[in-house]
Order: C-alpha cells, then structure tokens, then sequence
C-alpha cells in the first residue's frame, strides 16, 4: 500500500484511531414515515392519466388527497 503524501494529499488527511472512534454509520435515504403510502397498480383509462399528468406536477398527491377526502367523507 502506498504512504500518505501530505503535499499531494493535503485535503484528504489520513484517518487514525481517533478520528475513526468519532465516525458514525449513516443512515441512507429519507427517514422512516410514521404512515408510509403503499404502491400499488391500477388501470386507468389513457384520457383520464393524461389529463391527470397534465396538471402538473404533483398530480398523484393531488389525486391520493382527493380520495382521502371521498374515503373519509363516506363518498366510496
């Protein structure tokens, strides 16, 4: 293995003990939700997804509210 070279490797410092007793793991990706969404596939008709994609983005959440809201009210 090849020795550290300050002069080449001035901003990449050689770990040692110390400086390896303070590192952590970290964790990847978002945090866990409290409510995670579910994927799930359904067939929808061409003009119903295009219109829906073309309301911009955030279509999905959009849609996942407003049957929230029909769910919650009774209304399916």
């Amino acid at each position: 293995m090849a020795k550290f070279d300050p002069e080449i490797h001035g901003d990449n410092p050689p770990m040692d003990t110390a400086f390896m007793a303070g590192m952590k793991p970290s964790s990847r990706g978002r945090p866990k939700l409290e409510n995670p969404k579910v994927e799930v596939k359904i067939r929808l008709d061409a003009k119903t997804v295009a219109y829906l994609r073309g309301s911009g983005p955030g279509w999905q959440t959009r849609v996942n509210a407003l049957l929230e809201k029909m769910v919650t009210a009774g209304q399916i």
